[in-house]
């Protein structure tokens, strides 16, 4: 699934394309993904797309009509430019296409359709459904070692699910996450309340640093992520623990002989991985 970094990219791509363009027409494929499509995105046109942006997962399209396009890219979707000039095929998978005013095509494919496409109205958009019991984001000033104490005051569990919790910090999914602890020295079975202050100021550290090196490098490109240009992302090529049980961690010193390298286990149903040398305890 796309965690932030890809989401983020994504919204980098639509920005440069979309801002102070005019949609023209909206094209659908089938009746909708995770959620019916509503007729009123059928509807839409000569509408003036005013900025674009991110929450948590989410790619938001503020329009000039007072409403927002809210897209999720679900566990395989992908948002792709074609320009004008570009040659485009309709995809088995295009479920939904936006021809803006100068020719240019933002395709939505999804095979597995778990992604979603709504409109809602900007105003209030906070208090929607999708983003009421979100947290805060991982790269505002809002996400604070204060505030990771507090928020994990009394939590039995582990500090790997805990950081995942989309109520407590949104968008640090599995990679990044493990990615993260890693980098902190802490143990992702620790139980999250007993995080001390100093500790916690190390691991908001690290998931800004490891968020931001992601998001440079274009995303991680796994299985179907790809950039809005199609490009892959190349941030797997820095992963120092993820997908790598049995090697060696990043900067390792320790006899792997003795040791078995990385390690892999499973925590709610998602694949952890960690150093078991640099990570033994909490930081």
């Amino acid at each position: 699934m796309p965690e932030l970094p890809e989401v983020e990219t994504v919204c980098r791509g639509l920005k440069k394309t979309l801002v102070d363009r005019k949609v023209k027409s909206v094209t659908l494929h089938r009746d909708g993904m995770r959620v019916p499509f509503s007729p009123a995105l059928k509807k839409l046109a000569n509408v003036k797309v005013k900025s674009v942006s991110r929450r948590a997962k989410y790619v938001l399209v503020h329009l000039g009509d007072g409403q927002t396009l809210v897209l999720h890219l679900g566990m395989s979707g992908r948002l792709l430019i074609f320009g004008r000039k570009d040659a485009y095929v309709p995809s088995k998978h295009d479920h939904l296409v936006l021809l803006m005013d100068n020719g240019t095509r933002v395709v939505m494919n999804d095979p597995r359709r778990f992604g979603l496409a709504v409109l809602a109205e900007t105003d209030g958009l906070e208090n929607h459904k999708f983003f009421r019991h979100l947290g805060v984001e991982p790269l505002g000033k809002d996400f604070t070692a204060e505030y990771l104490v507090e928020k994990l005051h009394g939590k039995k569990v582990a500090v790997k699910l805990a950081i995942m919790d989309q109520r407590v910090v949104v968008g640090v999914g599995n990679i990044y996450a493990s990615e993260a602890l890693f980098a902190a020295h802490i143990d992702p079975r620790a139980p999250a309340g007993a995080l001390r202050p100093a500790t916690a100021e190390k691991l908001v550290v690290e998931i800004k640093a490891v968020l931001k090196r992601a998001i440079a490098a274009g995303g991680s490109s796994l299985r179907d992520y790809v950039q809005t240009d199609g490009e892959l992302g190349y941030f797997q090529h820095q992963f120092a623990v993820y997908d790598r049980e049995g090697k060696k961690c990043k900067g390792c010193t320790c006899d792997i002989k003795k040791t078995g390298g990385v390690k892999r286990m499973t925590q709610g149903g998602r694949s952890t991985f960690y150093c078991p040398v640099r990570q033994a305890g909490l930081g």
